[in-house]
C-alpha cells in the first residue's frame, strides 16, 4: 500500500510540476498543438494573447500546487489539515474533469487516462492516509 501511495503521489505531483512549469514558462504552444489540436497562431491576436495569458496563469497555479505538495510532503502524510488540503485540491481537479465530461462531452482518450489515473491515485492516497492514522479521531 505504501509503495502504491507514493508511486501515485510522486507521478501525479511530478507531472503537475513538469506540466505547470512547461506550460507557464517554456512553450505552451506545444500543449495547444498536442493536447487540443489547436494552432493558437490561427486565432485573432486578441484571442491568442488572452488565451495564452490565462493558460500560463493556470499552469503557474498548477506548478505552485505541485511545489506545495513536494515542500509539505511530510505534513501531507502526517497532519490532517495538510492532507485534507492536498486531497481537496486534487479532488476538485478530478471533479472538474467529470463535470466537463457531463456538460461539454467526452474528452479524448488521453484526458480520460488523466481522469482515471488521478481518481485511482486520489483513492490510494486517501486510503493510505486513513491506514497510517491521519484520519483517526480520538473519542
Amino acid at each position: 500500500m505504501k509503495f502504491l501511495n507514493y508511486t501515485f503521489f510522486y507521478t501525479y505531483v511530478g507531472l503537475v510540476v513538469l506540466a505547470g512549469f512547461w506550460g507557464a514558462f517554456i512553450y505552451p504552444y506545444l500543449d495547444f498543438i498536442y493536447l487540443f489540436n489547436l494552432d493558437v497562431n490561427s486565432l485573432p491576436e486578441y484571442a491568442k494573447v488572452n488565451l495564452l495569458s490565462q493558460y500560463r496563469f493556470l499552469r503557474a497555479l498548477e506548478l505552485g500546487y505541485g511545489l506545495f505538495s513536494l515542500y509539505f510532503l511530510k505534513e501531507i502524510f502526517s497532519k490532517l489539515k495538510y492532507n485534507k488540503v492536498f486531497l481537496t485540491i486534487m479532488g476538485l481537479g478530478i471533479l472538474s474533469r467529470v463535470v466537463s465530461w457531463i456538460i461539454d462531452g467526452a474528452p479524448s482518450h488521453l484526458f480520460m487516462f488523466f481522469l482515471s489515473y488521478e481518481a485511482v491515485g486520489w483513492a490510494f492516497i486517501f486510503v493510505y492516509s486513513r491506514k497510517i492514522g491521519i484520519y483517526h479521531v480520538s473519542r
